[in-house]
This record gives structure tokens, sequence and C-alpha cells, in this order.
């Protein structure tokens, strides 16, 4: 009573004006009883801060990664690439002026064995200055320019080790690529510039660059992608490298180059490690703000705790501002805390990830500690602290002493003054800004936010609406029912608690699990069945009619379509030239490299003319292009706008014709840019070609049409959309454990709140348990009160989580990944029995220990 007493004393001395010095003493002095009840706030606030710390943490070190091998992972300072068509002499020249340069073609091919089987692969050619940074690892270690060699008429190769495995092959062996047959000499363990390939369909071959030449795959219009390393003398600084770049440009600005520092060697791959991150720090977010639900339960508790201390506090004249500030410091104290150990954890992540997965991750990752990374998760997590905190600590302030004391028998309903609600909608809104303006990409950023913001706000109303019916429901006979429905609407009902912590954990485990069975559905369902048995690539022209003549004989009843490709990149929108031009970051991708290009006489199949009109047959006038909609929109273009392209090497002027809607789930032949045929008059070009069986083919049908097409026409490049969708299985497949794995982390947090607000409850419960068994009740019925309460609660949570969880994936599927949503009933409904489990088990485990508490006891304190 003597602490009681001096704390009093200090505070009726600091008055109204709550001097900073003498609050910061009482809370001190407040916080020497330890931290219980503070256990589950101190872990929802670690456990949100950790994965957001980590996840950044490992994302930042990944890219750092990168940064740091990009000289290693480019093959040089700077590369200049071109598709179709080799570097002149001219332009050849620059590059060797600048620097040692290494030259490298890159197409895909089909690799066939002597037993006939044949499968797809990436053919690399290069020349004797490869690698120019780094080393390849090759089994067995022999020079590089020995392996690849001629010897007696045969070129050697070095490949992926998953090719001998495909075509039941061993080193030794020999293989078909065009016309020519290689020996396989080596294996290729590991190669220093894979990851600026960016993804492949098919193991890797690598051959000599005369060996190509002689394959007869180099075809006038090949897809083959000419790649130039330059690296220069010395340690060259970024700025050289960056005037090398410039350099090049002007003095080779016909080229159609597009250039790549070793800054951004593998750009694709940030982009997408940037949006990974992004989504598994939003599920970092998601738990922290599930686990505000328990910071507020925690500081709710620590309330009600401090009744007396409150009371006494007021009693010798401290105000309610006083009040409030000793309290806020003593909870910012403890949050404080609890973001520490959870960035301490967070920053630790990358360095376990390094050594646990260093002989399986196949990125570069530099662990460190990122300033950066970790002051972003602090600012989370102090914001989710202030904001869940403000509203409970607030509602002390003008609370007279005799009601803080009738509260023990009489809770009511107390809003806090407005300035703790506008406190509260400040951090709120601090935490959306940051969200949205710390994020990747900010306007799925600021969907996340206004989601959650709804979420939260319709598992309140539910709360109440579950209270306000529960109350106007009739009173059942049986008396464990009436006491269930009484106990999940009367004052400091735990209803609210429980539906808002596994609400939004089920809404995002539900929304997760739909959005991945769709995805699955899509690729081993319904893709299979729209997409044509295989994309053929690479048939010349001339023998286009033959082709299609072998096809027809060998399948007469398949369906064949085919169109003349070509690759362009964009030169300039309506005059401006492409780097300077703005556009939605939906579709920044279209101008990034090189895109695929047609030229038609019709408008293609499964495309329909909404704005402007078609060219005539014989059009001779001015080059016209037509544009998907949806991607004139994104670029700023309409009818009569004009357009610049670089295809082979040659800058094309065009002017948009028309626009057009794809019907892109037919899955025909289509592209975003359509050409008169005026455009490319006397260009070489390829075909792309699709052949599809409209009632379907078992393997043994479409690997022995693969077999006889590409031993008939060796320069032929055929991709099997059914080993094409299991490559992708497999990466979705790693992601959807990865996302599971951040999902597991929220499911956590919600069970810590869950069991947070059971805590917090205790203390009511004891004492209704005990006037209950004072008045007869047993045990048994008392539990079985308890387990209905929890199972109704459970239910509605349950439903709720299903109905938006599916509604959330629904509106991600459709509008953001644009495939079919597919609801998965088996999938969703685990996990709402999961969160009913849940419910149940941990207020049967919290009841059991009220009931275990013995009536006299607490009786002697009432």
């Amino acid at each position: 009573m003597s602490d009681l007493a001096a704390t009093g004393g200090a505070a009726a001395r600091a008055g109204g004006s709550a001097f900073p010095g003498v609050v910061l003493r009482i809370a001190a002095r407040e916080l020497r009883g330890g931290v219980q009840g503070f256990v589950v706030f101190l872990l929802c606030l670690a456990l949100g801060v950790a994965a957001i710390a980590g996840v950044g943490s490992l994302a930042r070190g990944l890219t750092e990664g990168l940064q740091r091998e990009g000289r290693v992972i480019l093959g040089g300072d700077a590369s200049f690439s071109l598709i179709h068509r080799e570097a002149t002499a001219q332009e050849r020249a620059t590059l060797d002026a600048k620097g040692r340069v290494s030259g490298i073609a890159a197409m895909r091919a089909m690799a066939r064995a002597p037993s006939g089987d044949s499968t797809l692969v990436e053919l690399k050619a290069v020349d004797g200055a490869w690698p120019l940074v780094g080393a390849a690892t090759l089994d067995p270690a022999r020079p590089l320019a020995d392996l690849l060699a001629e010897r007696d008429g045969v070129y050697g190769a070095v490949v992926d080790p998953a090719l001998l495995a495909r075509l039941n092959l061993k080193v030794g062996d020999r293989v078909e690529l065009g016309v020519s047959t290689f020996e396989l000499r080596a294996t290729l363990e590991r190669e220093p510039d894979q990851l600026s390939a960016g993804l492949g369909f098919g193991p890797r071959v690598l051959v000599s660059d005369a060996a190509l030449r002689a394959s007869e795959l180099l075809q006038p219009g090949s897809l083959v992608r000419w790649t130039y390393r330059v690296v220069l003398p010395g340690a060259a600084s970024d700025d050289q490298v960056a005037a090398l770049i410039a350099d090049v440009e002007r003095e080779a600005k016909d080229a159609g180059f597009e250039a790549r520092s070793r800054l951004n060697a593998a750009p694709q791959l940030e982009r997408n490690l940037n949006r990974f991150t992004q989504f598994l720090t939003i599920v970092g977010l998601t738990a922290l703000i599930v686990g505000g639900v328990g910071v507020a339960n925690a500081v709710a508790a620590f309330v009600d705790r401090k009744r007396e201390t409150i009371a006494t506090l007021k009693s010798v004249g401290a105000s309610g501002r006083t009040v409030f500030l000793i309290h806020l410091a003593e909870v910012a104290a403890l949050g404080l805390l609890g973001i520490a150990i959870g960035l301490a954890a967070g920053a630790a992540i990358p360095f376990a990830a390094a050594w646990a997965l260093k002989d399986l991750l196949p990125l570069p990752l530099a662990p460190s500690v990122f300033p950066r990374e970790l002051a972003l998760a602090f600012a989370y997590g102090a914001l989710t602290a202030l904001a869940f905190t403000f509203w409970p600590l607030g509602r002390a302030h003008d609370v007279p002493v005799a009601a803080l004391f009738r509260d023990q028998v009489d809770p009511g309903r107390r809003w806090p003054r407005s300035a703790y609600i506008v406190a509260t909608v400040l951090a709120v809104a601090a935490l959306a800004t940051l969200a949205v303006y710390a994020s990747y990409d900010r306007r799925i950023a600021g969907i996340f936010v206004v989601a959650a913001i709804a979420a939260f706000v319709a598992l309140r109303l539910v709360a109440s609406g579950v209270m306000a019916l529960a109350a106007r429901l009739p009173r059942p006979k049986t008396v464990e029912l009436k006491l269930a429905l009484a106990n999940i609407h009367r004052p400091g009902a735990l209803t609210p608690s429980v539906v808002l912590s596994l609400g939004l954990g089920l809404v995002l485990l539900v929304a997760l699990t739909l959005i991945d069975s769709s995805i699955r559905r899509q690729l081993s369902n319904e893709l299979p069945q729209k997409a044509p048995a295989f994309f053929f690539l690479d048939i010349p022209s001339a023998e286009r009619d033959a082709f299609d003549e072998a096809v027809r004989r060998d399948a007469p009843d398949a369906e064949l379509n085919s169109v003349p490709m070509l690759r362009g990149s964009f030169v300039s929108i309506k005059g401006q030239p492409v780097d300077e031009v703005s556009v939605d970051p939906e579709f920044r991708w279209a101008l990034r490299g090189d895109r695929g290009v047609t030229f038609a006489e019709t408008p293609p199949e499964g495309s329909k003319v909404v704005e402007g009109e078609w060219w005539a047959k014989d059009h001779a006038g001015d080059v016209l292009v037509s544009f998907d909609r949806r991607l004139a929109n994104a670029l700023g273009l309409v009818i009569g706008d004009e357009i610049e392209v670089n295809v082979l090497g040659r800058t094309i002027g065009a002017k948009v014709a028309n626009l057009r809607e794809i019907a892109w789930e037919t899955m025909g032949i289509n592209f975003f840019m359509v050409f008169s045929p005026n455009a490319f008059a006397g260009a070489p070009y390829m075909n792309l070609a699709t052949v599809a069986f409209p009632g379907g083919a078992d393997d043994a049908r479409e690997l022995g049409l693969l077999r006889d097409l590409t031993k008939a026409f060796p320069s032929l490049t055929a991709v099997r959309v059914k080993d094409a969708l299991a490559s992708i299985n497999v990466i979705v497949g790693n992601l959807a454990l990865a996302i599971r794995a951040a999902s597991a982390v929220t499911l956590v947090a919600s069970v810590l709140v869950l069991a947070g607000a059971l805590a917090a409850g205790r203390r009511r419960r004891v004492y209704e348990a005990v006037v209950l068994k004072t008045l007869g009740a047993t045990r048994w019925r008392l539990l079985a009160a308890f387990a209905a309460e929890y199972a109704l609660l459970g239910l509605v949570t349950a439903v709720f989580g299903l109905v938006v969880g599916s509604l959330a994936a629904w509106g991600v599927t459709s509008n953001i990944m644009r495939i079919d949503f597919a609801f998965d009933p088996l999938g969703a409904g685990f996990a709402a029995l999961v969160s009913l489990m849940l419910t149940v088990t941990l207020g049967l485990i919290g009841a059991w220990r009220v009931l275990g508490e013995t009536p006299a006891r607490h009786l002697r304190n009432l």
C-alpha cells in the first residue's frame, strides 16, 4: 500500500500538468511488477514485426547479392542484345573498341536422341572468350574449348544433367540438333550467367558458335537472341559503365540494342522478387493487424486490472490526462520491448537462411543488418501498437472514481473522448499511408489497405449483430444454451475479440487457399483443354506448306493454325522516346525488351475490332497497326497516333488504325500488335503454328507426332503444352508452399489473440463461475455452456471467413490475375473447420482452468 500511496502522492503533485519526469517515474515504478498479462501483447507485436523485418531483410539481402554479383550474373560490365540478327561488322567494331567482348547466341531447339525421343532445350552458343567473368563448373573438369571442339566431324556439347535423365542418355552419347550430330562430353554443373537469362523451359545445352552455324538452325527470321558482353579495362566504376552504354547507344543508335548494365543484371528476377516481397510483407502486415486486436485486448485487460490504482490516483488529485500518460508510458515501454524482440528475430532471418539454404538457394544472398528495412518494420509495429492502444487507454480518462469501482458488477460501454478517437484515426491513417507508399506496387497496396479496413469494420459489425441477435432470441429451455447465449451478448463478452481475431486470419487463409486452387485448376484442367497440344516455332516460310502437309498427313483430325511471327521493341510512342513515356505500372512490361508482332490481311481469330476500321487486303499506303485496346489505353494511344518499332534492326513507323478486344481465354494465336502486310514486305520471317486435337490425344500420339515433325524439319522448335504446364506447376507449387508458410504467421497471430482474449476475460469468468457454482451449477454443465458459446462464435466466424475469403479470392483471380475463379469446397471447408476447432479447443482449455478455481478463495474477497 505504501507504493500505491507514493504513486498517488507523486501523481497529485504532478496535477493536471503531468510533467514528463514524474509520469515516467510513476510508470517505471508501476512496471516493477513485471509483464504479467502482457505476454500475448509482446508476442503479437514481436511476431508481426519479425515477419515484416525478416521478409524485408531477406529480400534486401537477395537484391544486394544480385547487385554484388551483378558482373558475374551478367557476364560482364554491360551487355547489348539483339533479336533475330547478329551485330553488323560496324556495330561489333563499336563494341570491340570499348573493351573485351564475348558474343553469345541463345535460342530454343529440339534435341533428338538416337532412340527417336526428342525434347525442347535451351541452346546457348558461346565463343572462345566466354565467360568473360566467373567460371563454368564442368564434370569432368576440362577446358571448355576442348569439350566443344570438332572431332572427326562431330562437335562437342556440354549439357544440363536433366537432359541426360530426360532422354535416358549418358556422357559420351550423341544427340542431334538441327542437321548436326553432337557428342555429349560433359555436364554443366554451374553456369555463371544463368540468372541473367531468365526462366527456361528446357535443359541447357552449351555448344560453340561454329557448331551452331553448322547446325543450320540459324535461318533468316529465326527466334534467336544475340548478346554481346563487354568488360571494361581495369576496375571500372558505375559511372564508367553508364558512360559505356551511353556511348554505344549514341554511336550505334540505329542498331536497336537492348542495353543492360551490371547494376541490373537480372531485371525480371528483381521485379519478381520485389512483387513477392510485397506480397509477403502484406501477409506480415496482416499478421500485425490481427495481433493489434491482441494488443487492444491486453491494454483493455491492463486497464481493468489497474482499477484500484487508477481510482487511487484520481482520488488524490491526478487528472485523467495524467492517468492516461502514465499508463501510455507503461504500454509504450512494453511495446518497444515487443518490437525490439521482433526486430532482433527479423534481422537474424537472412543469416539463418544463408546458413540453412547455402546449398539449395539458387540466388546470391548477402546477409547483413539492413537499417532501412528494420526502421520500416519498427514503424509498422509502432503505428500498429498506437492504433490499437489509444482507444482502450483513453476510455479511462473521464470515468469517475465511483464508476471505476462499479465496473466490477456493471461494466458499461464507454467511448473515449474525442482527442483519443482522433489519435486512433490518425494512427490508422499513418499506418495505411506507410503501407501504400513503402510498397513496390502502390495500387495493390491500396487495395489491401481498403480491403483490410473493410474486413475489420465488417467483422466488428458482425460481432455487434451476433450480440444483438443473441439478446433478442427467445430463451431456450436448456440451461446450457441459455447460459451460452447470455455469455455471447452480456457486457464485457468475448464476442468482438473472438470474431475479430479469428475472422481476419480466416479470411486470409480461405482467400489464399482458393487462389491457389484456382491457379492449379487453370494449369491442370482448363488450360490443357483450351490450349493446343503444341506450339511450333521457327517454321521457315519456304517450308510452311510442307509442314502443313506433314501435320495433316500424320494427324488429319488435328486443328492447325499458323501465322507469321517476328519480334520488335518500341522505339517511340507519339514521337516521345520510349524511355520517357509514362505508363501504368501494370503495363510497364510492354515497353521492356522485345514483343511478338505479326502482320495479317484480316483480324486474327479470337479478336474483335471495337474502334476504327481494319485495312483492306491490298493495302499499300502508310504502314498501319492494330492494338489491343487495354494496352493502347495504358499507353495513351488513340486512333491516328503514331508509334515506332524496331524489327530486324530496322525502325518502322506505323499509325494506329484500330483497336481490338482480344479473347485470350480462347488460347488462339494472338498478338498485342498486328501490322498491315506492307510493313514487312520482303523481310525474312518465321512462322508460329499451333496444333490442337479437338477430342484430346494420348501421350503416345502426341509424342509420335512430335518425333516425326522434328525429324522431318530439323530447324523446328516445338513446345509441348503439357510439359510447359508441368514446369510452371512446379514453380507455382514452390510459391504456394512459401505463401502458406508465410500465412501460418497470421494463423499463429490469430491463435495468440484468441488465447489472449480468453486470458483477458478470465477474471470475469472466474467471478461468474464462482457465483454459478455457489448456486448449484456443476462443472460439466458450465463446461457444456462454454462449449456451446465458443461453438456458436466459431461457427459465425467460419461462415464469415468462408464468404468474405471467397469474395476476396474471386476479386484477385478475376480482376488482377484474370483467370477463372474456382471454388474449392474441400480446401475452404477445411480452413473453416480448423477455425471452429481452434475456437472451441482454446475456449474449453481456458474454461477448464476457470472451473478449477475453488469458490471459497474468491468469495472471501467479495
